[in-house]
């Protein structure tokens, strides 16, 4: 080969290998995924069990366990190189401002793609601001106040119901099981903490008991994490109404359980907002005096002949977390695996193209492990398709009751009798 050509051979193969390396590079490269969870303090376990649910959908899309789900063959994302999903978790504490500090640490810091989180509806609040600000997608997995995609957000993406559309299934339950059972509820009891979750929850409640011509006949508003809920406990017995609708986390729900058994009362019918009713920390505190109780679900594990992924999910997660998978652990698996679905429709990580690729996601419901039609978000960045259900404790464990044709036990209803 002449000199000159060889000498333009090399330099044509010199200039080309960095080209070369950063595309196996960004092919093989991780794509880094923050998560803001309470991993310390009065609602550690909660972030705990989200880590080893986010963790489990983490195994599935990056191993090879073939589940039957969306991104259930595994192997990384194909349209990335197989990419792998790396998380990079964050303690916020239970605290909206230590939340928006950790939020913007995974930004700038940890470069993430996108950050997940976090179950409080405080911590939403402030978290999504900075992803507004910094133009990076927030999933918000578990946060239910209907006012996070209520404002004006563009990089706000909800892949579970908000407590409109829970308590809208609370009130049709209502109805239904009155009709079926002709013991209608006339009046129910409202009582929710001082938060945004708490007071967003109880203005949905009012304005569907008035729409349902169903009387409130107490509305109590306490500060959270209150030594004492007896006083607010006394004012629900002398209000006897026939439903009592709670809106509290883990330690007030044990607490309000435990000063209604010493106070003698016993609700005809209890429907809770989920959040601390669902935790196995609340099972085990309160034992039998939680049979009975009803909460609005976003998942139901007995679904397993309409979800089949369910059951080897389920097991993935407890070998890694002790425990079966509950409303809230089954949402943050499920908002990982949407996103995962649009970084690899996006074929990137680039802002606007990952916040295009969510915008136009489409999944069936059969592709998940949730009761729901499917993922479609509005342009609000809210999933329309979520479907909640009731389930009830019975024999110690949660059974879903309605609707009534994805039940899997009747409900126990006392109202009336």
């Amino acid at each position: 080969m002449p000199t000159l050509l060889r000498r333009a051979a090399v330099a044509l193969v010199v200039t080309l290998m960095p080209l070369a390396w950063t595309s196996s590079v960004r092919a093989a490269g991780d794509v880094v995924i923050g998560a803001v969870f309470p991993l310390t303090g009065n609602a550690a376990q909660v972030g705990i069990d989200a880590r080893a649910a986010l963790e489990t959908e983490a195994e599935i899309i990056n191993g090879h366990h073939d589940m039957p789900m969306l991104l259930g063959a595994g192997g990384g994302l194909a349209q990335l190189g197989g990419a792998h999903v790396r998380l990079v978790f964050a303690d916020s504490q239970n605290n909206p401002q230590t939340a928006r500090a950790e939020a913007e640490r995974l930004i700038t810091q940890d470069h993430v793609a996108a950050i997940i989180g976090s179950y409080t509806s405080a911590t939403a609040a402030t978290i999504s601001q900075v992803t507004e600000r910094y133009q990076v997608p927030y999933i918000s997995a578990d946060n239910s106040s209907p006012s996070l995609t209520e404002r004006g957000l563009h990089w706000i993406f909800r892949t579970s119901p908000t407590d409109v559309m829970f308590t809208g299934a609370m009130f049709e339950f209502m109805q239904a099981i009155g009709e079926r059972t002709g013991h209608k509820a006339a009046s129910v009891a409202l009582i929710y903490e001082d938060s945004i979750f708490g007071s967003d929850s109880a203005a949905v409640q009012r304005k569907d008991a008035a729409a349902a011509g169903i009387r409130v006949a107490a509305d109590i508003r306490y500060r959270a994490n209150s030594p004492s809920l007896s006083t607010e406990v006394e004012r629900l017995h002398a209000a006897d109404a026939d439903v009592l609708l709670p809106s509290s986390y883990t330690s007030d729900a044990i607490l309000l359980m435990r000063a209604m058994h010493e106070s003698g009362y016993a609700p005809r019918a209890i429907i809770a907002q989920d959040a601390g009713f669902v935790q196995q920390s609340f099972l085990d505190a309160v034992g039998p005096l939680a049979e009975g109780v009803m909460s609005r679900s976003a998942f139901a594990l007995d679904a397993t002949r309409a979800r089949p992924a369910i059951a080897p999910v389920n097991a993935l997660f407890h070998a890694r977390a002790g425990k079966d998978l509950n409303d809230l652990t089954s949402r943050d698996i499920t908002a990982l695996q949407v996103l995962a679905d649009a970084i690899g429709r996006a074929g990137t990580t680039q802002p606007e193209k990952l916040r295009a690729a969510l915008a136009a996601t489409r999944i069936d419901g059969a592709q998940t492990i949730m009761p729901w039609r499917g993922v479609a978000f509005d342009d609000k960045g809210q999933n329309s398709e979520a479907d909640p259900v009731i389930q009830q404790i019975q024999g110690g464990t949660w059974h879903t009751v309605f609707p009534f044709a994805v039940a899997t036990a009747a409900p126990v209803w006392n109202v009336g009798k």
